[in-house]
């Protein structure tokens, strides 16, 4: 039985030993890797952005006709000899298949691998009605066999390393085996799985597909043993979620052509096995196959009908977004999951197995946007989460007092302003004053906050010094509103400074509206969403984008989360989300500001003959879609980019995410500056100031001498005088 944790400060023990796993590590970060190149293979030629719409477009207008299409389905494979059940919970589809096995006298079952039947912890059920169960995907078989649950939907012993294989079936054949040896280990599950499919009396499989204009269901596996499950014993069980109701065979083949692409990078998938109806079978006494196809409701259908929460049931778990996640990449699938994992494991655990067991999990997420954008069905996953944290602390009806702190904090912006100055001055004997850091952490931050060093707020705010440093531009070109964001404004107003050297002599008005706030991402993050809401209101109001041709800001994040959330989170209220489209469409992040409307060119600029390496923030490069314009800008303004390994996986910040999960920030921000220092590069540049502290702060801990910086002030830096 799978064991998840229900508390945060347990959850925090499994993920520090998670981390001691040095094999774990070593072999999601070489999958990762590889994935990465075989997927952007696998999909030359296609036009995945549309083949995308197409899906989705599909399965939104499906979603609210699931039992219209069940009923069709139904029929026809009804008409077909097939018996077909409806299951409303787990517990009523596990008693619904063992009772088809006493019905039928079975005493052995053989499994092909169903994420489904994990769901409703099948095996546990039929072994406990004296069923003995054995799964034949060898993964399967092989965490069967050490009592586990799989630690990725589609590879689900991808955490085992192949000593610990060898040495399991070495336990379970007496056999003594070459541990190096995985021909022979494959040899050896074969010997001992054959016998299984011969004597099985009963054969239990999932369905990727259910078509409902013929009543025939469709598997996809990479091995044989999905067909020999479904062939081999007199009686077949399907068991299928309602979400895999499609209405032709149209539709399950435009899926088919992403998912073992999106899934494992490989062109197609090795068996995709269509069965209609009750085929003739010799192991039958009638001569034809008994067959049974369970659908399972299990909060699948009030699901469908959620105006939010229902395109989570787009997904067709091909596993991707456990692919790319930063955070399942060192602490794996059973740390990042109940049973489903990854991204939209966080999202399901709370639907299909309640809040205790989403509670702490549900939290250990970066909002790096990485999963949404691997995603083949569109599925805003870091959205999603964020609600189901915040759906979880509502159940709970109890808040961390951090939240609570956080939400009366910004909710006031007045105070908010107030405490960061009152704090600039406090940390005053804290402060290195040649290095810019806190010389020590103050007593609330814990020791595993070390691995980096922490910034130390501007003596005076961007805001205070505004008039000072922003002349009057007569009869400008373009007029524009700086976001500036909490960091540019009160840790790194520099970083505004190196933009308005930039702009000199483009006549722009480069205006700081004074009422402007927190961007109210840090709220999301922590589920506080009356607190985002009310944040994005006031900005909204404060910016009045409408009297400005751009609202420019040096912070990726929070343009990313203007732009898209804002109009998430005010759908229900018309005027307003009226105006967050106007700022929406407005918005625009420091280099597509230089690059694409200003249009900078070499002549501003000297090169020093220095070298370059580029962070690319999760929110621009994902939540912007903007990937050329930095590169472009540090090469025009005469730095010589170098290329680095993984430069668009993220740093590890994610705000609070890195004070609340330190032990996986740190792995995550040590493996990105190993391989920025490989570079051999002189400065770090990047989009997001809040990266740059991140990066910077990790740069001084380990004494390094490589320069983090704003590309804004990378490109300063490289302004000529005149």
């Amino acid at each position: 039985m799978i064991d998840t944790a229900q508390d945060l400060k347990t959850y925090r023990k499994r993920i520090r030993k998670a981390l001691s796993n040095e094999f774990l590590r070593t072999a999601l970060d070489n999958f990762a890797a590889a994935y990465k190149l075989s997927r952007a293979k696998a999909f030359e030629g296609i036009d995945l952005e549309a083949l995308k719409r197409d899906i989705v477009s599909g399965q939104d207008d499906e979603l609210p006709f699931l039992e219209n299409l069940f009923e069709n389905f139904k029929n026809n494979a009804e008409k077909a000899g097939v018996k077909v059940h409806v299951a409303k919970t787990a517990k009523d589809a596990c008693e619904i298949i063992g009772k088809i096995g006493k019905q039928n006298s079975v005493k052995n079952i053989i499994k092909s691998k169903s994420m489904t039947a994990e769901e409703i912890h099948l095996n546990d059920h039929l072994e406990k009605e004296g069923f003995k169960v054995i799964e034949t995907d060898l993964g399967e078989w092989i965490i069967q066999l050490r009592h586990e649950g799989p630690s990725h939907m589609v590879m689900p012993a991808i955490h085992l390393s192949r000593q610990q294989v060898g040495g399991l079936f070495s336990d379970v054949t007496g056999e003594k085996l070459d541990l190096e040896d995985i021909g022979k280990m494959v040899k050896v599950a074969r010997r001992e799985l054959r016998d299984k499919f011969l004597t099985a009396d009963m054969g239990i499989t999932g369905a990727n597909f259910a078509l409902a204009d013929s009543g025939a269901i469709g598997i996809v596996t990479n091995e044989g043993n999905g067909r020999l499950t479904t062939t081999l014993p007199g009686v077949h069980v399907a068991l299928v979620g309602f979400d895999k109701l499609v209405p032709d065979m149209e539709t399950a083949l435009r899926i088919l052509k992403v998912l073992p692409k999106n899934a494992t990078g490989q062109a197609i998938t090795s068996y995709v096995t269509w069965i209609s109806g009750a085929n003739e079978c010799a192991a039958s006494r009638s001569g034809k196959k008994n067959m049974h196809i369970v659908f399972i409701d299990n909060g699948r259908l009030s699901l469908a009908r959620d105006p939010v929460f229902s395109e989570a049931l787009r997904c067709i778990r091909c596993g991707a977004c456990s692919n790319v996640c930063p955070v399942y990449g060192k602490v794996g699938g059973h740390a990042l999951g109940h049973i489903y994992i990854g991204a939209i494991g966080l999202i399901l655990t709370y639907f299909y197995h309640g809040k205790e067991n989403s509670r702490a999990i549900v939290q250990n997420c970066l909002n790096c946007q990485a999963c949404k954008s691997v995603c083949p069905v569109n599925i805003n996953l870091p959205f999603l989460i964020k609600k189901v944290h915040h759906e979880v602390m509502k159940q709970d009806g109890k808040k961390p007092a951090k939240n609570k702190i956080l939400s009366a904090v910004l909710k006031n912006r007045k105070l908010f302003h107030s405490l960061l100055k009152a704090a600039s001055l406090v940390q005053k004997p804290l402060v290195r004053k040649n290095e810019g850091v806190i010389r020590h952490l103050p007593f609330f931050f814990g020791k595993e906050q070390n691995f980096r060093s922490l910034p130390a707020l501007a003596d005076k705010p961007l805001r205070d010094q505004w008039k000072k440093l922003n002349p009057k531009v007569e009869n400008p070109s373009l007029r524009v509103a700086l976001f500036s964001g909490c960091v540019v404004d009160f840790v790194s107003p520099e970083q505004a400074e190196a933009l308005l050297k930039l702009v000199d002599k483009h006549r722009v008005q480069i205006e700081f509206p004074m009422e402007q706030t927190c961007c109210g991402l840090p709220a999301l993050m922590m589920g506080e969403e009356e607190t985002a809401r009310e944040v994005a209101v006031w900005n909204i109001e404060a910016l009045e984008a409408e009297k400005y041709d751009y609202i420019l800001t040096l912070c990726a994040s929070c343009a990313s989360h203007i732009k898209e959330n804002y109009p998430k989170i005010l759908a229900a209220e018309n005027e307003v989300l009226y105006k967050s489209k106007i700022l929406g469409s407005k918005i625009i992040d420091f280099s597509s500001f230089m690059t694409n409307v200003l249009r900078i060119s070499h002549e501003e600029f000297e090169g020093r003959g220095e070298k370059v390496a580029y962070h690319a923030p999760c929110h621009l490069c994902r939540g912007l879609n903007v990937t050329k314009e930095p590169r472009d800008l540090l090469k025009t303004a005469g730095y010589e980019y170098i290329p680095c390994r993984d430069e668009d996986v993220c740093c590890g910040f994610g705000g609070s995410y890195s004070l609340q999960f330190p032990e996986i920030s740190s792995e995550i921000l040590n493996q990105k500056l190993d391989n920025v220092e490989k570079t051999g590069a002189d400065i770090l540049a990047t989009d997001c100031p809040g990266c740059v502290l991140h990066l910077r702060g990790g740069i001084h801990r380990r004494g390094g001498k490589i320069k983090v910086m704003h590309t804004a002030e990378a490109a300063a830096l490289n302004k000529k005088t005149v």
